[in-house]
């Protein structure tokens, strides 16, 4: 009797050591994936180009030598022949030609980065876009696009890329320009966009775990054409975050 009660004592504080090791390494594992970097990479050239809002310090893929400032604080910026941002899954479709400007930024502060972005849509411009970016370094970012879809339709469109790439298609916009929004109060970003600056629809919201320093930016793309151009107006770098994440003021 006293062997069976002994082996059953055993048995049971086993199993109570080996669920509080479990939870011990679910915790570990848990701390790894959302502990932040500290730093980000960023594989381009100083630039200075400032503007009223905003200024853009560093030039990815020559992005520098792709736009014109015209009055008005208006940015014209070019792309060329199959340029893209995207880190395929399977590897075939990965490109990290597309030129971007870049601001950078103190994550572990507020920051709302807002532009009206009017992209050039063509017939054969498949995913042409206006993209603002939030970006960490090659494997780590967020693209937010206005951008042409496979059926010819104009919609807004994420992109995160932790390693890979994902691709949310989001809501289709008839209008010719849109404003977009990408908000953060250090713990939370979200994207928005406007037709008017003033009603926001919120379409992707996730935890902030970026370095404590990232850059910020605009970008055009062309992953399939010869080459397109995006403008884009009214560009503001505030250092702080929207009040209502759900309705993006």
């Amino acid at each position: 009797m006293k062997t069976n009660f002994y082996n059953a004592f055993l048995i049971s504080s086993l199993v109570f050591l080996s669920s509080c090791n479990d939870k011990k390494e679910t915790s570990a594992i848990t701390e790894k994936s959302e502990t932040k970097v500290d730093s980000a990479f960023v594989n381009g050239s100083p630039c200075d180009i400032k503007l009223s809002s905003i200024h853009f310090t560093k030039a990815i893929n020559g992005a520098d030598t792709l736009i014109k400032t015209e009055t008005g604080e208006k940015i014209i910026f070019k792309a060329g022949e199959k340029s893209d941002y995207f880190s395929d899954p399977d590897g075939k479709l990965s490109n990290t030609t597309a030129p971007m400007l870049l601001s950078k930024v103190d994550n572990t502060k507020p920051f709302t980065i807002v532009s009206k972005v009017t992209p050039e849509f063509t017939e054969k411009g498949l995913y042409n876009a206006g993209v603002l970016y939030i970006y960490s370094n090659d494997s780590f970012y967020q693209k937010f696009c206005f951008e042409q879809d496979e059926r010819g339709n104009h919609r807004v469109v994420t992109v995160r890329t932790m390693g890979t790439s994902d691709d949310n298609n989001h809501d289709i916009v008839k209008e010719p320009s849109v404003y977009m929004k990408i908000s953060s109060d250090t713990k939370t970003v979200a994207s928005y966009y406007s037709l008017d600056k003033k009603n926001w629809q919120m379409v992707r919201l996730y935890k902030n775990n970026y370095p404590k320093e990232i850059w910020v930016g605009i970008s055009t793309q062309c992953p399939v054409d010869k080459g397109t151009q995006s403008t884009f107006e009214e560009i503001s770098l505030e250092e702080k975050s929207v009040s209502d994440f759900r309705l993006g003021i």
